[in-house]
């Protein structure tokens, strides 16, 4: 038996350290301290993602997006996941879904995810983002 992680194991620890990364890179004081080029290695090509509004987009204007957003919150800004499970494996390849929970600006919003992701050698937990599907369990409050 190999002591290589389980693809369950490197997908969940890939979701933690990815909205690590989100919340570095909106936060206006831990903005310069986040490396892009970390979450443009793990967005594979072909990567898609499905909005929570149901917006389709691609890997270009996912990664715009972030880009344009880097430090728009001040200090009030948090995430965390729950939840995360294996639904199918296949291979070198998993879907996987969590609960994520935004904190932003004394405002709070849920959205399940399901996310597929495959075996990279070149990324840091050895899994790239492949699609994602996020959905409103609680829209950010007004």
């Amino acid at each position: 038996m190999s002591g290589e992680p389980s693809l369950l194991s490197r997908a969940s620890a890939e979701i933690v350290d990815l909205h690590r990364f989100f919340v570095d890179w909106f936060d206006r004081a831990r903005a310069d301290r986040a490396d892009f080029s970390r979450f443009e290695r793990v967005m594979g090509d072909g990567f898609c993602m499905v909005a929570p509004s149901g917006e389709v987009l691609d890997r270009n204007a996912v990664l715009d997006h972030i880009r344009a957003s880097r430090a728009t919150c001040d200090g009030d800004f948090a995430i965390a996941i729950e939840d995360i499970r294996a639904v199918r494996q296949a291979g070198d390849t998993i879907v996987v879904c969590y609960i994520e929970a935004q904190q932003r600006g004394g405002k709070h919003s849920r959205r399940r995810s399901s996310a597929v992701f495959t075996t990279s050698s070149s990324a840091p937990n050895g899994v790239e983002w492949r699609h994602l599907h996020e959905t409103w369990l609680q829209m950010p409050e007004d």
